[in-house]
């Protein structure tokens, strides 16, 4: 399903964004797929987002269920520069498109990743569930900060031949998570390095996951 380009305003500029309506139950209010991009794909060109992974999933498949929406930063920037941004980015979504607050999602990859745990442990009460898929949790994430994330559930993903993130360090996170009430999978894939975003995004047992968690009914699907 072709996505379209957009920008949002912001007090830090424009933000540009890949958006792509709900095609299926489009009179029903519907799950928002929120996707922050890696680090490589930092910049001013959306079209580079299209290359692959979940960008690349929703512009090639015929309908959605879903809507989604990818915003772009610029290269010198962290999504922690612009995490209001997304925020009302997030807003304007929900109050201009037929989008269930209780239904959205957070992924990402790699640098995005780290972004979806910033995010999510400022404004827990936002996110049905999270998607992080090759990526660090930082180093700054306080326990409180951890603690505030245990309600909402967590698909991690990573392959078993990342040479950017040792896979201690990612159980060593689930482990803490766990321990403080975390509802959260961990996925590894055997053979996967790096970059393994076409695989996990385009499962269909994710799809199902994706649209699936809501607020008003957390659940995780083993």
């Amino acid at each position: 399903m072709p996505v379209e380009q957009r920008s949002h305003d912001t007090n830090n500029g424009s933000l540009p964004y890949l958006f792509s309506p709900v095609s299926d139950n489009a009179n029903k209010p519907a799950p928002l797929i929120l996707f922050l991009h890696g680090g490589r794909d930092r910049g001013t060109d959306l079209n580079v987002l299209l290359k692959w992974g979940l960008p690349r999933f929703v512009d090639l498949s015929d309908s959605l269920p879903y809507v989604f929406a990818a915003p772009q930063i610029p290269a010198e920037q962290t999504w922690a520069d612009r995490a209001d941004d997304v925020l009302t980015l997030l807003h304007e979504l929900i109050v201009s498109q037929p989008v269930d607050p209780a239904r959205v999602i957070l992924a990402g990859f790699s640098l995005g990743s780290a972004g979806i745990w910033h995010i999510a442990a400022l404004h827990p009460d936002r996110f049905a569930g999270l998607v992080p898929v090759s990526g660090r949790v930082p180093k700054t994430l306080a326990e409180s900060e951890l603690a505030a994330l245990k309600d909402i559930p967590v698909q991690i993903f990573q392959g078993g031949q990342d040479k950017n993130l040792p896979i201690e360090d990612t159980e060593n996170f689930v482990e803490r998570l766990r321990k403080v009430g975390g509802k959260v999978d961990l996925t590894v894939l055997p053979e996967g390095d790096h970059f393994i975003a076409d695989e996990v995004y385009g499962d269909p047992k994710l799809q199902q996951w994706l649209i699936s968690q809501n607020r008003r009914e957390i659940s995780v699907v083993a």
